[in-house]
């Protein structure tokens, strides 16, 4: 039997609700066997924003090996230090190279090492580096054969087409933001797991993570709106990965939904 490794990667969290629920079902997964390591989405962490450094500490020791972000990396400015000087957390490695932090990063785990890998979309997205030739520059100086990529977009066929573009070069391209689960988890032709998006860790009965009347009333009258986080029907999304930590390989990706 190879050496492997199970890898929980959980799709965006969302408010005190999302934070709640990845407390227990990882800890539920864990004592039943199930994962080995767990990386987050930790992108809407607080309030539907970016995580301050004490929600960050505290996803640590909930049990976060990893955490990745996305396009709210700047919401809370007090974020920026810790970037510089932990290494278990990435922001989108196709940022201007001034920003702060670090997109790729190598986590050792008793299985072996663990890179993650942060980009970001640039379809429908904010002004980014080209996401597809960081990822180039970053594969090449990878230490560690397990590499797992988020890809952090809006469009589907951009999502696609990375995966595509890095089949058979990583372990895994998983796609995150749009908050909605996708059903298309698969190993593609060259080795690779993929999935268009991991959905989201936090409060289902919502518009994806907000309270529902508002966000209606927003796009009813067109008037602002005070969009506060739901806390209702918690529920983790992602995946877990089974990948043989000698040669890098996925030999199977699992989507999840568990509730709380």
């Amino acid at each position: 039997m190879l050496a492997g490794m199970k890898i929980l990667f959980t799709g965006d969290m969302v408010g005190s609700a999302g934070r709640q629920v990845f407390q227990r079902i990882t800890q539920h997964l864990r004592d039943e066997g199930r994962i080995d390591f767990v990386i987050a989405n930790a992108e809407n962490a607080v309030g539907g924003r970016g995580p301050s450094p004490e929600i960050v500490e505290a996803l640590f020791a909930a049990g976060a090996g990893a955490l990745t972000l996305g396009d709210h990396t700047w919401d809370n400015k007090t974020l920026a230090g810790l970037l510089d000087t932990e290494p278990r957390i990435v922001r989108p490695a196709n940022f201007p190279p001034a920003a702060n932090g670090r997109g790729m990063t190598v986590i050792e785990t008793d299985e072996g090492p663990v890179c993650v890998i942060s980009l970001i979309g640039r379809i429908f997205m904010n002004p980014a580096d080209c996401p597809f030739r960081t990822a180039d520059k970053l594969i090449g100086i990878a230490q560690a054969k397990t590499i797992l990529v988020d890809f952090h977009a809006e469009a589907t066929s951009e999502k696609i087409a990375m995966g595509r573009y890095l089949d058979g070069r990583v372990t895994a391209l998983l796609g995150t933001h749009t908050h909605v689960q996708t059903s298309d988890e698969t190993i593609l032709p060259n080795g690779t797991a993929y999935i268009t998006d991991l959905g989201m860790t936090g409060p289902k009965d919502s518009v994806i993570g907000r309270e529902v009347e508002p966000v209606i009333q927003r796009f009813i009258t067109g008037m602002p709106q005070k969009f506060d986080t739901s806390k209702k029907d918690p529920v983790l999304e992602g995946v877990i990965l089974d990948i043989d930590i000698n040669c890098g390989k996925a030999r199977s990706i699992e989507r999840i939904r568990e509730r709380a």
